[in-house]
């Protein structure tokens, strides 16, 4: 399915950095990620309804300033800034939590783009278990969509789930928690809890055991 999944992980920056949200302890997760295109285009490919389900999922909703969407099968929220070409912020809501997504594009040159998305939740149980794989996996999912897409747009959509049951997929699975809990450590988390929570959110999307 996919042939060179180390290229994939090494075209990912990882940032985990502590702060406070409305008063309460949070962390910011960022990814940022380079493609051979033009601004104007990666911002389309990114909030264009027509364009999202094909690498993405379906967004339905209003995507404007002020505007409610929902992701299908995932999370809804608001829109509460948007600056073509270059950025959008909006909540999340997901599972009865509020968290916050920035997405920032930035043209490197010409026709290449650095896209960066930042998610911003308050720290829980569940990132006290998991850390910050359990929502940096799923945005890389995404951004490796992305990549997919923006080479060959004609191409069916990535299987999420027949690529996470293959054994490139467990690979990169396994990488990239590896590459959070090092992204978390470097963020000033604990060497042991990071590293325990990476081979639990590792074990959660391969359905092995986790690494003793």
């Amino acid at each position: 399915m996919l042939n060179d999944i180390e290229r994939h992980l090494g075209a990912v920056e990882r940032r985990v950095v502590s702060l406070e949200r409305d008063g309460a302890p949070a962390r910011a997760v960022t990814l940022s990620r380079i493609y051979e295109t033009t601004v104007d285009d990666l911002w389309d490919a990114v909030t264009n309804k027509e364009r999202l389900p094909r690498w993405f999922a379906p967004v339905a909703g209003d995507l404007h300033i002020g505007g409610h969407y929902q992701v299908e099968n995932n999370a809804d929220g608001k829109i509460v800034q948007c600056e073509p070409p270059h950025m959008f912020s909006l909540t999340w809501k997901s599972g009865g939590d509020v968290s916050w997504v920035d997405v920032k594009l930035k043209a490197e040159s010409q026709k290449v783009t650095r896209l960066t998305v930042t998610h911003t939740a308050k720290v829980s149980p569940h990132w006290e278990r998991f850390g910050p794989g359990a929502v940096g996996i799923g945005w890389e999912l995404g951004l490796l969509g992305l990549a997919l897409y923006l080479v060959d747009a004609e191409a069916d959509k990535l299987d999420e789930e027949a690529f996470l049951a293959s054994a490139e997929g467990k690979s990169f699975v396994r990488g990239s928690s590896k590459k959070w809990g090092e992204a978390a450590i470097s963020g000033g988390e604990d060497p042991k809890k990071s590293l325990a929570s990476a081979s639990r959110t590792a074990a959660f999307y391969t359905g092995e055991t986790e690494a003793s």
